[in-house]
C-alpha cells in the first residue's frame, strides 16, 4: 500500500491530495523564498512604509509644540535620507521577526521553508550591510554574525499561496513589552489600565511617536504573538470589530494625553496608533500583552 492510500476493508482507498482532490500541488522554489526575504530585509530597513510616513507628516502638521515640531522634522528628514541613499533608518536593524501564512496546497522544493527564510535573512543582512544583532545563546551572548535565526511564526491556511511578512524589530522598543494575566473580572477597565501602565512605564525609551500593539485573549504564549502581529497592520486600518476599533481610539487619545511627545521632548504626539488583536480564551483567563514599535515601524510583505 502506498503512502497516498489508506487500507480499509477490501482494498486501498486513495487519499485526496491537493486542492479539491487535485493531486497537483503548487510548487515554490526555496531559492525564490530566500531571494524575496533578502530583498525585504534591505527594503524594510531602509524605506519606511507610506502609511507610517503619512501619519508622521500628519502629526507634524497638527503638533503645536515647537520642540516637537523640530523633532518630527528631523525624523522625516531621516526617513527621506534613508530612502534616497538606501541606508538604514536606524542603527538597530533589529531581529528578523517573520510571520508566514503557508497555503495547504503549497510545496516548497529545494530545501525547507525555515532554512530558506534563514538564508534570506543571512543574505539580506550581509549584502545590505545591516547590523547583525542576534546572539546564539541568551546568556553566553556569542553573536551569530549573520542575524539568524529568524524568529518565525507559521500558520497553515487554505489556498495555494505563500505570504511572508517580515518585521525587523529593534531592542529599544522590544524591551518595553509587557504581559499580564488579568482576571476576567478585571474586564475592559483592567485592560485599559494595563495598556496605559505599560506605555507610561516605557516613557521615551521606545523612541516615540510609537505604535502600540495590544493582544487580548488566547493563552500566555498566544497573546504575545497577537500583540506583535498587531504592529504589522497598516496604521490607517482599525480593528474590523467596531467595539475594538473604538477601544483603540480611546487608548490612543489617552496615551497622547500623557504629553511624552516625539523623542520624549514633550508634545501631543506620543503614539501614532494603537492596534488591538483579539482571540478566544479560557473562561478563567484574560491575558493581555503590549508590544511597542518605535516611530520606525518597519515591515515588508510578499506573496508568492
Amino acid at each position: 500500500m502506498g503512502i497516498g492510500s489508506l487500507f480499509c476493508g477490501k482494498g486501498p482507498i486513495p487519499l485526496p491530495r491537493g486542492r479539491k482532490g487535485n493531486p497537483t500541488m503548487r510548487t515554490i522554489q526555496a531559492e525564490d523564498v530566500t531571494r524575496a526575504v533578502a530583498q525585504m530585509c534591505i527594503k524594510a530597513n531602509c524605506t519606511l512604509q507610506d502609511d507610517v510616513v503619512s501619519c508622521l507628516e500628519c502629526a507634524r502638521h497638527e503638533e503645536p509644540w515647537p520642540v516637537a515640531q523640530a523633532t518630527l522634522d528631523t525624523i522625516l528628514e531621516n526617513v527621506r535620507i534613508a530612502k534616497t541613499d538606501n541606508v538604514p533608518l536606524c542603527q538597530d536593524t533589529g531581529m528578523a521577526c517573520v510571520f508566514v501564512e503557508l497555503g495547504e496546497d503549497v510545496r516548497i522544493e529545494g530545501g525547507s521553508l525555515r532554512a530558506a527564510i534563514d538564508e534570506g535573512v543571512r543574505r539580506g543582512y550581509t549584502d545590505g550591510y545591516l547590523r547583525k544583532s542576534m546572539v546564539a545563546d541568551p546568556l553566553r551572548r556569542e553573536n551569530t554574525k549573520d542575524n539568524t535565526p529568524a524568529l518565525i511564526t507559521f500558520d497553515v491556511v487554505s489556498g495555494d499561496s505563500l505570504k511572508i511578512v517580515l518585521a525587523p524589530k529593534g531592542a529599544g522598543s522590544e524591551n518595553m513589552g509587557m504581559l499580564k494575566m488579568l482576571k476576567p473580572a478585571d474586564g475592559v477597565e483592567g485592560v485599559k489600565d494595563f495598556v496605559l501602565e505599560a506605555v507610561r512605564h516605557a516613557g521615551p525609551n521606545p523612541c516615540p511617536p510609537i505604535v502600540v500593539g495590544v493582544g487580548i485573549g488566547g493563552n500566555f504564549d498566544h497573546v504575545a504573538s497577537l500583540a506583535k502581529r498587531a504592529l504589522v497592520r497598516p496604521l490607517s486600518q482599525p480593528n474590523p470589530d467596531p467595539f475594538y476599533a473604538a477601544l483603540e481610539g480611546e487608548l490612543l487619545d489617552a496615551i497622547n494625553a500623557f504629553g511624552t511627545g516625539p523623542a520624549g521632548f514633550g508634545g501631543k504626539t506620543t503614539a501614532l496608533a494603537v492596534h488591538i488583536e483579539q482571540m478566544p480564551t479560557h473562561i478563567a483567563c484574560l491575558p493581555v500583552a503590549v508590544n511597542i514599535n518605535c516611530h520606525v515601524a518597519r515591515h515588508g510583505e510578499v506573496v508568492l
